[in-house]
């Protein structure tokens, strides 16, 4: 039976994880956007992938399941890459908690009932959710163990405590990591691991409309302070992507990795410090 490396977001930085862990196997590219999808599918098909595409709405558990449906017609999901999500000048703060919370969480959940022994995950997460302040204890496990179907209905997640986009996407983000933390035991008891990867400024479509909306001179700013003084690439992430979904990974599971650049460090101690 074939391997099945499964794409949720087929965008630039899911497509070079896609390409370092998908030889030899069957790549399945899901996309809210059949085109996006389609234009992956092709992009990798021309490269010697086997591939295929389909659609998926992450908030939305029959179409998530349907999404398992296909890959496990195909063979044994042997990997899943989760880079489906909205940004803050995207999107509002209730659909963003749907989609970035949420979503992942249904994900995690629906992906992690046929996951294959030897198998992987990884979730795209982002730098700002290291920019959240600390959340109490009772917080972390409501984020982190909360049923997926319940997750929306907590307190801290209300519209009187969630006020703004950024608010919403960044304790999403913190959300992600919480979340796969926790999965993680449920996946281990499969003999499959599953880690987020938490970007900085990483040059992508979704990045241009950032650096381009009201937030762009802040993102600016950021880069200019930080450590590495540039954005980053797909690649990059690609290269820690294939690292947690591979065998030299094999024992790391839970884990959170920041790949920013510096951006978080300057934040909190250096010249990015909120004043």
């Amino acid at each position: 039976m074939p391997q099945v490396i499964v794409l949720i977001g087929a965008g630039s930085i899911g497509q070079a994880i896609a390409r370092r862990v998908g030889a030899g196997k069957h790549v399945l590219l899901a996309d809210l956007r059949q085109e996006n999808a389609d234009a992956a599918a092709k992009t990798l098909s021309e490269a010697g992938f086997d591939v295929s595409a389909a659609t998926v709405d992450v908030s939305s558990r029959s179409s998530v399941q349907a999404l398992v449906g296909t890959a496990s017609a195909r063979g044994e999901v042997f990997g899943v890459i989760h880079a489906a999500g909205v940004s803050p000048t995207q999107a509002k703060p209730e659909t963003i908690l749907k989609v970035d919370l949420y979503g992942t969480a249904l994900v995690l959940e629906e992906f992690g009932n046929v996951i294959a022994r030897g198998g992987s995950a990884v979730v795209i997460a982002s730098q700002s959710g290291h920019r959240l302040p600390p959340l109490t204890a009772e917080q972390n496990k409501a984020l982190a163990t909360t049923p997926t179907e319940e997750l929306l209905a907590l307190p801290m997640l209300q519209p009187d405590q969630v006020k703004d986009p950024l608010h919403a996407y960044q304790i999403s983000k913190r959300g992600n990591s919480l979340r796969v933390m926790a999965e993680a035991v449920r996946w281990g008891k499969r003999g499959a691991r599953v880690n987020t990867i938490s970007p900085g400024i990483i040059i992508t479509p979704l990045a241009k409309d950032e650096l381009e909306g009201p937030r762009g001179p802040g993102y600016r700013h950021m880069i200019e302070l930080s450590a590495a003084g540039r954005a980053g690439t797909p690649d990059e992430v690609g290269t820690v992507g294939a690292l947690l979904m591979g065998a030299d990974g094999a024992f790391i599971t839970g884990s959170d990795f920041l790949l920013d650049g510096g951006v978080t460090a300057a934040y909190w101690f250096g010249d990015l410090a909120p004043k």
